[in-house]
C-alpha cells in the first residue's frame, strides 16, 4: 500500500508538505502542488481518514437534523447548508426527524456518536427538553435552525417572522379587508408563535377588533381546514394568511369548499409557499424565507464557534421578502370594508 513516504520521494518533496497539500494546512507554491498532486494519481495513496481525524480531533464532517426535509423551506435550508459545508471541504450527514421527537434524539445522538464537529438542528415541534439540556454539555457545539428560543445558550439563526407578518397584514388592511382569517397550526413550533404575533401586531396597528378576526390554532391540519371552511362565510372573513406551506394547501381547499374564489371573494396568503409560485393561477402572495441563505449562516455560525468556543452566543435574523402577487391584489373595496377616512 503506497505510503505519504513514497508520495514524497516521487514529487521530490518533503512529507511535511505532501501534508499540507492533502490538508490544507498551509499555502504551498503551485507547481509543488501539481507535482504532489501528480505523485498521489501515480502511487494511488489514499489517506487513512480515521487515523487523520484522530490526529487532528476533527472529522471536518458536520451534522444536520431537520423536521421535514420535503417541505420548501426546509430544502431550501438543506441546499444552503450543503452548499456552505462543500465549499470548507466538510461532508454533511443529514437527518430528517419527521416532527417525531424520538426520531430527533436517535438521529442526534447517532450524528453524535460519528463524531461530527457540529451539529446544526431545526427541531422537531415537541422536541423533548432533556434533549436540549444534554446539547448543552456536549463538546460538539449546536447551532439552532429556524425555530429558535430565547434563553438557551446556542447560536441560533433564524427570519424575522413576526415582523414580516405585521407587514403583511398592513397589506391586506390597505386594500380594504377588515376582517381575517389566520391559520397559525401548532403553536409549539416557535416560528408560527411567531407569526402569530406578528398578526395580533398588525391588527393593533390597524385598530380592528380582534373579536372580529379569525385566529385558528392546532396540530390535526383537516380539523383547522374544516373549521375554515364552515366559519368562512359566517363571519364575513375577506382574507386568510396561513402560517406554512402545509397550512396553505389546507386553507386553499376550505376556501374552495366554502365556494369562494381567490382572490374576488377571498384574498389569499402563505408564509413559506410553493416552488414555481408563479404557475399558480391565481399567482400567490407569499412571505418568502431566506431558507439557502439561512443554511449559509448556519455554517459560517458553527465553524465561528468552533473556533471560538468561548465566545457568546449569538442569534441571527435574516429578512424575509413579500411577494405580492394575484392573490391579494384584485379584492374590490366594498362600502362596509373601506378604510375610515
Amino acid at each position: 500500500m503506497p505510503t505519504m513516504v513514497d508520495v514524497a520521494r516521487i514529487a521530490q518533496v518533503s512529507i511535511s508538505t505532501v501534508s499540507h497539500v492533502l490538508n490544507g494546512t498551509r499555502n504551498v507554491e503551485p507547481d509543488t502542488r501539481q507535482r504532489v498532486v501528480a505523485a498521489i494519481e501515480k502511487t494511488g495513496y489514499r489517506q487513512d481518514t480515521l487515523a487523520r481525524a484522530m490526529r487532528r480531533s476533527r472529522t471536518d464532517s458536520i451534522g444536520l437534523v431537520v423536521s421535514d426535509a420535503g417541505e420548501p423551506a426546509f430544502a431550501g435550508m438543506v441546499h444552503g447548508v450543503e452548499e456552505a459545508a462543500a465549499e470548507r471541504g466538510l461532508t454533511l450527514l443529514l437527518a430528517n426527524s419527521a416532527e417525531n421527537a424520538e426520531r430527533e434524539q436517535r438521529a442526534v445522538r447517532t450524528l453524535l456518536e460519528r463524531r461530527v464537529d457540529g451539529l446544526i438542528l431545526a427541531r422537531a415541534a415537541n422536541t423533548n427538553a432533556v434533549l436540549l439540556e444534554s446539547l448543552e454539555n456536549e463538546k460538539a457545539p449546536v447551532i439552532l435552525l429556524d425555530r429558535l428560543f430565547r434563553d438557551l445558550p446556542f447560536d441560533q439563526v433564524g427570519a424575522d417572522n413576526r415582523d414580516s407578518m405585521r407587514h403583511l397584514v398592513g397589506h391586506l388592511v390597505a386594500h380594504g379587508h377588515r376582517r381575517l382569517a389566520v391559520v397559525a397550526g401548532d403553536t409549539r413550533v416557535p416560528v408560527l408563535t411567531e407569526r402569530l404575533d406578528g398578526f395580533h401586531d398588525g391588527i393593533r396597528d390597524a385598530r380592528l377588533d380582534p373579536a372580529e378576526q379569525l385566529v385558528l390554532v392546532g396540530i390535526e391540519t383537516e380539523a383547522l381546514r374544516a373549521e375554515l371552511a364552515s366559519r368562512l362565510s359566517d363571519l364575513g372573513l375577506t382574507a386568510v394568511i396561513a402560517c406554512s406551506t402545509p397550512l396553505a394547501t389546507a386553507s386553499l381547499q376550505a376556501i374552495e369548499s366554502a365556494g369562494r374564489v381567490v382572490p374576488t371573494d377571498t384574498a389569499f396568503a402563505t408564509f413559506d409557499g410553493f416552488n414555481h409560485s408563479d404557475l399558480f393561477h391565481p399567482r400567490i402572495t407569499t412571505v418568502r424565507q431566506p431558507a439557502f441563505d439561512m443554511g449559509i449562516a448556519a455554517v459560517r455560525l458553527l465553524m465561528e464557534r468552533i473556533e471560538s468556543p468561548d465566545s457568546s452566543p449569538r442569534t441571527v435574523r435574516l429578512h424575509q421578502s413579500l411577494e405580492l402577487r394575484d392573490s391579494t391584489e384584485h379584492f374590490p373595496l366594498r362600502a362596509e370594508t373601506a378604510p375610515p377616512v
